[in-house]
């Protein structure tokens, strides 16, 4: 975040124009004059001289060169300043989300299609017409895999049973029965006979978990990437408080109105205004390292054994052993299927296709022969996980971070300085510095803020990040998620999701379950200041009492 100090100083800085010694400022407002204009404001009812500073409502009410509508123009003006700095540092979190998107997203795609291509181009040099005339099964797995990664609703399991029951159908149709008939009825029942006779041998077995846990990981680490894009953006443009108006205006721009232009905020008066207007979002920061540890060990579960890259790369080799274990034992395959389905129809005549089904197709050359490309083999942790994972490191402490690097030292003067803005003149600042987030805002002397009322697109937000690292835990232990249909996605204002044609075009769609009420946030007892919340009274408790009663009964 180095382009804030450069983007605050701007916005704290306003050097004097004029040469005049500082008796002549504290008479004359040209200085302000010059500042006011430059700001693109008219000129029109601004003091010459100073003026007293009674009607002032925000700033402190001696000699001013500020009247009450230039007063309320430059709070205005504060507060969109302070709004799009937020704004423009949220916008260069999203965009190294985004990279990092973009960057693993590249690489997994390009994994998924050089696996599909080395097996295209090894089954057509060696099984040939098997492989061209049945291509579909295998291109409808890729297919099937590439759409779960992305978010639709596809059930893995489901797809590779499926994967396995018609490869087994197609393979079973060429082999040495041409003088039955084989019937759609028939061949559903030998699909059927996949898990019971095993005919592909432990490979379906062995391939499920390991293909299912890269899955599972690489879609939860990009929803992971995507869901954190969108918390950062809506966060981000929530609006300033009334208040923290009131408050970026007094440490802003009230030093000009009291002829103290040059004189920088001082440090930790600076840190009280920033902890304060920025305490609804350090509250995400127990969540947000929660998701940026879980992706972090999602990112080093990439690399365990076997690495996902491994997982993909040997998906050609690993079904063409399981081809090859069918075709050497077709014959005892067969006869358990004969035993199960009963024996099939004799033809009345051999179809014209009979020859080719007599071929016993032997794809033990390609057993053999395949081996990935050693120029795609290079670890994934290698390209992709180490740059992610450094990332992710950066970015762990944004929230709590995010009110220092808009005080840094380039715009406010050193915390034990007595030359320095105050919030009332030039002198040393003494209340001490707040903690981080709403619940330690209760004392903070530069903002009035309602503890017991927190503000509830941030709270939206933190309740995304909540589910997000539970389907990231889900995902380190292999277990997928179930998705709900589209007409049960939570939507609107504070979603944190994307939804509709949207997601196709940004990313991963994400769909989380519905909840049917608000978490809200509860302050102790004794820390409710500046305002009441609405309470929670044990009487609502009774009705629910009286029903488990009357359940108890029956």
């Amino acid at each position: 975040m180095d382009f804030l100090p450069a983007l605050l100083f701007f916005f704290l800085s306003a050097v004097p124009l004029s040469a005049d010694n500082a008796n002549s400022k504290a008479r004359s407002c040209s200085d302000v004059r010059q500042f006011y204009s430059g700001k693109g404001f008219t000129l029109n009812g601004v003091p010459q001289t100073e003026i007293s500073g009674e009607h002032l409502r925000i700033c402190p009410q001696g000699y001013t060169c500020c009247t009450s509508a230039m007063e309320e123009t430059l709070s205005n003006l504060s507060r969109r300043e302070f709004e799009g700095l937020v704004r423009e540092a949220g916008r260069s979190l999203q965009a190294s989300l985004n990279t990092q998107y973009r960057s693993f997203d590249t690489y997994f795609t390009d994994l998924l299609n050089r696996s599909e291509r080395s097996l295209q181009e090894s089954f057509l040099a060696t099984l040939d017409s098997l492989y061209s005339k049945n291509a579909p099964v295998f291109q409808d797995l890729y297919a099937d895999l590439r759409r779960y990664y992305r978010g639709s609703a596809v059930n893995l399991e489901e797809t590779l049973n499926d994967f396995w029951a018609r490869l087994l159908e197609r393979l079973f149709k060429v082999s040495s029965l041409p003088q039955y008939t084989l019937t759609d009825d028939y061949l559903e029942c030998v699909a059927k006979q996949t898990e019971t006779l095993r005919p592909f041998g432990d490979v379906p077995r062995d391939l499920k978990p390991k293909v299912t846990r890269a899955f599972v990981a690489a879609r939860s680490f990009v929803q992971g990437l995507t869901v954190s894009g969108e918390v950062v953006r809506k966060v981000s443009q929530v609006p300033l408080s009334p208040e923290c108006t009131r408050a970026m205006m007094k440490l802003v721009y009230c030093p000009h109105c009291r002829g103290l232009a040059s004189v920088k905020p001082c440090a930790n008066y600076c840190r009280n205004v920033m902890k304060g207007c920025l305490a609804n979002q350090a509250d995400l920061d127990t969540e947000w390292q929660n998701l940026v540890d879980t992706m972090l060990q999602v990112a080093s579960s990439f690399s365990a054994d076997p690495s996902v890259d491994v997982v993909i790369y040997s998906l050609p080799i690993r079904i063409s052993e399981a081809i090859l274990y069918m075709q050497e034992n077709t014959e005892v395959f067969t006869s358990k299927v004969f035993q199960a389905c009963g024996t099939p129809r004799v033809a009345d005549t051999q179809s014209s296709g009979s020859e080719e089904r007599k071929k016993r197709v032997n794809p033990a050359s390609t057993a053999m022969e395949y081996k990935p490309s050693p120029t795609v083999g290079v670890p994934l942790e290698m390209q992709v996980c180490v740059s992610l994972e450094l990332k992710l490191r950066e970015m762990q402490q944004y929230w709590v971070q995010l009110p220092a690097a808009l005080c840094n030292s380039k715009v406010a003067a050193g915390a034990a300085g007595d030359k320095c803005w105050n919030g009332m003149t030039k002198a040393r600042y003494l209340p001490e510095v707040m903690g981080d987030g709403l619940a330690s805002q209760i004392n903070n002397p530069e903002v009035e803020i309602d503890i017991t009322k927190p503000d509830m697109t941030i709270r939206q937000q933190i309740m995304q990040l909540k589910i997000m690292t539970n389907r990231l835990r889900n995902a380190l232990n292999g277990n997928d998620v179930d998705f709900q249909d589209a007409s049960d996605d939570i939507s609107g204002s504070g979603s944190g999701m994307c939804t509709g044609e949207s997601c196709a075009r940004s990313g991963p769609r994400v769909i989380v379950p519905k909840t049917d009420s608000t978490r809200y946030y509860n302050p102790p007892e004794n820390k409710k200041v500046k305002g009441t919340g609405t309470q929670t009274h044990p009487s609502i408790l009774l009705p629910l009492l009286s029903l488990a009663t009357l359940l108890l009964r029956r």
